[in-house]
């Protein structure tokens, strides 16, 4: 049994009793990691409502309805409706992580009550309980052993430790990593072999696994660059509207016209001005995205990251089997014989090779000397046969060796090197310095001896093999790419300090003159990841994280970005992150990143795209009220442009190929608006030009014609115009026939579309009377084409100026 006294446990032989376990758990509550407190559903979907451009579509949706405009009223309110839908359904992943988390707590455990051995459900585990633990469980609690035989634990998920851990009852210092902590076992590890009697120390959320919990639960969810930028652009058309609605009444009021006509007015002049499409534009937009990056191996699982991991200025991200393969390689070989060296390495293992030698069952450092063996003819099958084993010695965190007697008579040994020299009579001369060169390249080295006799002394040492997880090629590229485009790369990584190093010097991810501390950070804890992660936040960057372990989770969830490994990460990785990584590999997040940057470019395209034509809208609608002239536009007209000849073309802008030069200028300025000065002053300018050109045209037919031709007119002009001008609005600084007509054709048939929806709005009975149209004859279409070129013609026209002007401003240009 075990006694308390003072908060501390003495051990008496046979564990605890079941009176003294339930006064212990009484005590200290079951053994559980808490769970999140869930967000009520309705409340998610009420948070979907709260954003200034939502409330101002339902604010239209609503003035629709008393202007008795039916149609309008149902349209903007199915676009809120899809809208909010999509972003609830997006929402309701929070919480899961944890949940995910609360699984990888043993469901049952074995324990020694009463003196006999019992199987107990994992929550009635109490502190001083000794755990009996064997090959394949999963550890119920914290623990620390008080006995140890070969045992080895699997911590990657909670420490990030690549290795299977060898476990002893040596104690480590107070203040040792966690990964380093040889005689401490942890709640949801697993055991890998052997087999140990533990001593619970901590149990629920006083557990490691429980204090990832809690960081999980402190780890913030912000709202994303593109939400704020959106909000900020909300808010701007928020007060222009309301502007514009003081403005009528004050004119209309002015002229003696009746309160509430004039009320009325104003507020429909201000629905104009609002972009209906945008909410669907924006997610259409993120979902090609998703389509896109999912191309790249990157599957999103919210929605506004995409364009996020667009503008970020920084990647946190792991070693093992995102930079590096995540499989162990024999790198380096030292000794007299190479081939001699690896049989004997070769008749030291007892791990199982795969027949096609990529795979294989057993140790991963033992796998890799077998597959370099069989790279030189060597097969472990064969020894087996011609040198059968009579005896093995397994390897333990005592010995720090392994040993198999074969029928030939020989004792085939390897180890770590400061444990196998001393016991080498021979061979052992530059052994030393060899093995620390090996090791500041970060290589794990093993020393290979063989002998005869029952005991590892007069041994011959053979030579060292080298071993290490390769780095992958294409991520050495994609670290260079995201150099040049001016995104930081920090390795975050459970490893070793000098494997870390050595690998991020390799990898060209620390150049000469750069601190490596700054870009390496080794033998990481769950709170260190999260203080690098809020550290870099609090700078101003815009920071993806990536990682596949438990530890990770708390700084998956609190990065801007979290990308959690799909092929050998945890759950409660993914249920943290925004993405999944499917093939684990750092060049996928690159590639990510650019079709992101493009997401972005192209939202701002179809922003600017759609604002121009709503300037233009509401510009005419007021000038016609300013000068005293008829409506040239009515309410279901407005809505028709909002909706189809412009949303339509602006849906297509959003499926624009990624710039080319995507990747050649550094991220956006995380506080930079979605629409800056260059923006406003283009919306401001081809605004302008079009409500001249629409009211020009509209006042001239009056002069001439009945009110129902002159806007018949009017309403076919700015069309034309605004969906022309789609063509202008692909690139900011390429002429449209430089950008290439067939790069988008979505575009071309969308403009095609449109233009035979608005000629046959002008020809067919019902929908003519539906929109209060007259007929419209062949010379007024032929006029409405050639108006519709104007404003096309002259952005074309200035991109080509303000090319000519940069080119003879550079040096040496005649």
């Amino acid at each position: 049994m075990l006694s308390a006294t003072g908060g501390s446990y003495r051990m008496i032989p046979r564990g605890l009793s079941s009176a003294f376990a339930a006064r212990l758990r009484a005590e200290h509550g079951p053994n559980e990691v808490a769970q999140e407190a869930e967000v009520p559903l309705w409340r998610l979907l009420f948070e979907q409502f709260r954003s200034p451009v939502i409330l101002l579509l339902i604010g239209a949706a609503i003035v629709s309805g008393v202007l008795q405009e039916v149609v309008d009223a149902i349209a903007i309110l199915s676009i809120v409706i899809i809208n909010g839908l999509v972003g609830f359904f997006q929402e309701r992943r929070a919480g899961k992580a944890i949940a995910a988390l609360r699984s990888m707590t043993a469901p049952r455990a074995r324990v020694e009550r009463d003196g006999r051995a019992e199987l107990i459900a994992a929550s009635g585990v109490v502190p001083g309980d000794l755990l009996l633990l064997e090959a394949g469980d999963v550890v119920a609690a914290d623990a620390t052993l008080v006995e140890a035989s070969a045992l080895l634990t699997n911590e990657a998920a909670l420490t990030g430790e690549s290795q299977p851990v060898a476990k002893s009852t040596s104690q480590a210092k107070a203040d040792a990593a966690l990964a380093e902590r040889t005689a401490s076992v942890f709640m949801g590890t697993a055991v890998a072999s052997g087999a140990g009697r533990a001593v619970v120390v901590a149990t629920g959320m006083k557990t490691e696994l429980g204090k990832v919990a809690h960081l999980l639960s402190t780890a913030v969810d912000e709202d994303t660059p593109l939400q704020k930028r959106l909000a900020a652009v909300s808010k701007v058309l928020l007060w222009g509207c309301l502007g514009v609605v003081v403005l009528v009444v004050l004119l209309g009021l002015l002229r003696g016209r009746p309160w509430l006509e004039v009320v009325l007015s104003g507020v429909s002049l201000a629905v104009a001005a609002v972009p209906e499409g945008l909410p669907a534009i924006v997610i259409i937009a993120l979902a090609i995205g998703v389509q896109r990056m999912a191309a790249r191996n990157v599957l999103v699982r919210r929605l506004p990251a995409v364009e996020t991991l667009g503008c970020a200025t920084l990647i946190c991200t792991d070693k093992t089997g995102t930079l590096t393969t995540g499989a162990m390689e024999v790198r380096e070989l030292w000794g007299a014989d190479e081939h001699r060296l690896l049989d004997t390495g070769a008749a030291c293992c007892d791990a199982e090779l795969s027949p096609d030698g990529t795979g294989g069952v057993g140790d991963p450092t033992e796998l890799a000397i077998l597959r370099a063996a069989a790279e030189r003819g060597i097969q472990r099958p064969d020894i087996e046969r011609d040198r059968p084993r009579e005896k093995l010695e397994p390897f333990d965190s005592e010995r720090k060796r392994m040993a198999i007697v074969r029928s030939d008579g020989l004792r085939y040994v390897k180890g770590a090197v400061e444990v196998m020299l001393p016991r080498c009579a021979r061979g052992t001369e530059g052994a030393e310095a060899q093995n620390k060169l090996m090791a500041e390249r970060g290589l794990r080295v093993l020393a290979v001896a063989i002998g005869r006799g029952a005991e590892d002394v007069d041994l011959e040492l053979l030579g060292l093999i080298g071993i290490a997880d390769p780095p992958r090629p294409e991520a050495i590229t994609a670290i260079a790419a995201a150099r040049e485009a001016g995104i930081t790369t920090i390795m975050i990584t459970g490893d070793h300090r000098a494997t870390a190093e050595a690998i991020a010097k390799e990898m060209g991810l620390v150049k000469a003159g750069e601190v490596v501390a700054e870009r390496v950070h080794a033998r990481a804890t769950p709170a260190d990841k999260l203080e690098i992660v809020r550290a870099w936040k609090a700078k101003g960057g815009v920071v993806a994280m990536t990682g596949d372990g438990v530890n990770d989770a708390p700084a998956l969830r609190e990065a801007h970005i979290g990308i959690a490994m799909g092929q050998g990460g945890t759950e409660v990785a993914r249920e943290a992150s925004d993405m999944i990584l499917a093939d684990d590999n750092f060049a996928s997040i690159v590639a990510a990143i650019r079709e992101g940057r493009g997401i972005f470019e192209n939202i701002r395209k179809s922003l600017v795209y759609l604002l121009v034509g709503n300037a233009a809208e509401l510009a005419v609608m007021l000038g016609a009220a300013a000068f005293g002239l008829p409506l040239p536009l009515l309410p279901l007209h407005l809505l028709w442009i909002n909706l189809v000849t412009d949303g339509l073309p602006a849906l297509a802008l959003v499926m624009e190929p990624v710039e080319q030069d995507a990747m050649r200028h550094p991220p956006r300025d995380p506080k930079e608006p979605l629409l800056g000065a260059p923006e406003w002053r283009f919306i401001a300018a081809v605004g302008a030009i079009e409500t001249a050109v629409t009211l020009g045209v509209f006042a001239w037919a009056l002069g001439a014609r009945d009110e129902t031709e002159a806007r018949t007119l009017a309403f076919s002009v700015l069309v034309f115009t605004e969906l022309f001008r789609s063509f202008a609005a692909r690139s900011p600084g390429r002429l449209f026939w430089e950008v290439g007509a067939f790069t988008n054709l979505r575009l071309v048939l969308v403009v095609a579309l449109s233009a035979l929806l608005q000629i046959g709005l002008h020809q067919v009975e019902i929908t003519r009377r539906l929109f209060e149209l007259s007929v419209l004859p062949w010379q007024d279409g032929l006029l409405a084409l050639g108006l519709g070129l104007i404003s096309v013609s002259l952005i074309e026209l200035a991109k080509l100026i303000r090319r000519r002007a940069s080119r003879s401003s550079l040096p040496g240009t005649p």
